[in-house]
């Protein structure tokens, strides 16, 4: 009987080794798929662990700078923030890992491919909808979703026994009370210890920033150049850095903001199947981009622009959280901020210090400022007699409104007077 050819995407981890194994054993020839995503792994030893454990091929793949270029770059033009404060690092990573996996399981020549995401966060959704976007015909294989995998499955410990039972190592002692998702972006931490929601975190949790006690008791300078909207040039000028690569210069920003402890968020979010959840995250260099790229748009984008786009980003961000990366209103919605990044140039000055990202400076090429024109003291071309009209055919409507509402409420209007 021939063997079905699986793609499985592979972290090495409890979980992910026991699918191999479990796929392995109904009859499935399984290749791995590793993402670098910039998480700190040892995947010479991940390799290793996926073949000795029976997988027939293993395809580790540096995706960082495809990372920082085509997603976090993006959203951060778009100022994506989900729910007014999350930056949405692992909802980034998710599209780009699943793009890579059909990749390879084009290359492999099948359509199925396999994931341990849960059946209860919102991973699951984020992977298989880039699948069927990316590969309509592709079969998916959900393990969390199998009754059969259930029933062999029905806790942790029914993991750990399997794993022993077919030699594969595990480091049971060494598991957190809570789970951890880490990518170039950020580290997330939740579930376990962290679900009830008034429980504090920890410093030990926190394994990106420094605490604001450790960090330097004096402010770091950066200079972020962009251009379009995309960071070109990063600056340190106490030490003479410079940072032009994009892939570089995000880790600078990480660097930076991990040493001053900035990034660190604590939040309750809507999960897209409809549960609540506790996410403490860290997301640091791209925290000083944000906001260094939002400051930008103050002096660059116009008015009116700015407020229309603004009405998009909840939206966005929306679409990011839930997985719509490759979708038809994401393509509409990226044409719509591509657009609102046109001659978004110039170099903000941020000061680092304490867990806070403060902006003490900006110019542009392509200012939209006119300081005469804003000047108390200087006319600049602006003659205050012309508001005068300006308020009274603005005012015309309030006074209407004000008349409807004598009409409709005339006992309250009588007692005011």
């Amino acid at each position: 009987m021939k063997r079905e050819k699986v793609i499985l995407a592979y972290s090495g981890g409890l979980d992910t080794s026991v699918i191999l194994k479990w796929l392995i054993n109904q009859g499935n020839d399984v290749i791995c798929y590793v993402a670098n995503v910039g998480q700190k792994e040892d995947f010479d030893a991940i390799r290793e662990k996926a073949l000795k454990t029976g997988a027939s091929k293993v395809y580790i793949e540096d995706l960082r700078e495809e990372f920082v270029c085509n997603y976090i770059y993006p959203a951060l033009r778009a100022n994506a923030i989900y729910e007014g404060r999350y930056l949405l690092g692992t909802s980034l990573a998710r599209p780009l890992i699943a793009k890579r996996h059909i990749e390879i399981a084009i290359k492999e020549n099948t359509h199925r491919v396999a994931h341990g995401a849960t059946g209860k966060g919102n991973d699951q959704v984020r992977f298989e909808f880039a699948y069927y976007a990316l590969d309509p015909k592709c079969i998916i294989i959900s393990p969390w979703k199998n009754p059969e995998f259930l029933a062999e499955f029905k806790g942790r410990s029914d993991m750990i026994a399997y794993a022993k039972k077919w030699g594969i190592p595990v480091k049971a002692s060494l598991e957190k009370s809570y789970s951890e998702d880490e990518n170039l972006m950020h580290i997330s931490h939740e579930a376990g210890i962290l679900e009830d929601p008034s429980f504090r975190p920890p410093e030990h949790i926190f394994s990106m920033t420094s605490a604001l006690k450790n960090t330097p008791n004096e402010e770091t300078i950066l200079e972020i150049e962009f251009k379009d909207g995309f960071p070109i040039r990063l600056v340190n000028p106490a030490t003479h850095t410079v940072k032009t690569d994009p892939l570089e210069l995000f880790m600078y920003a990480n660097e930076v903001g991990c040493k001053n402890g900035v990034g660190r968020i604590d939040i309750v979010e809507n999960r897209f199947v409809g549960i609540k959840s506790r996410g403490v995250y860290e997301t640091p260099g791209a925290t000083i981009l944000w906001a260094a790229h939002r400051d930008l748009e103050g002096i660059a984008m116009d008015k009116e622009v700015m407020h229309l786009r603004d009405m998009m980003i909840p939206k966005f961000s929306e679409l990011i959280y839930n997985g719509f990366w490759f979708s038809p209103e994401m393509d509409f919605l990226m044409c719509a901020m591509e657009k609102s990044q046109e001659k978004i140039d110039g170099t903000v000055t941020v000061s680092i210090f304490k867990g806070n990202v403060n902006v003490i400076g900006r110019k542009s090429p392509t200012s939209l400022y006119d300081r005469d024109m804003s000047s108390m003291d200087v006319e600049g071309g602006y003659n205050a007699v012309d508001c005068q009209g300006f308020i009274r055919i603005n005012a015309i409507r309030l006074k209407a409104h004000n008349i409807v509402l004598k009409k409709k409420m005339p006992y309250q209007w009588r007692e005011k007077e």
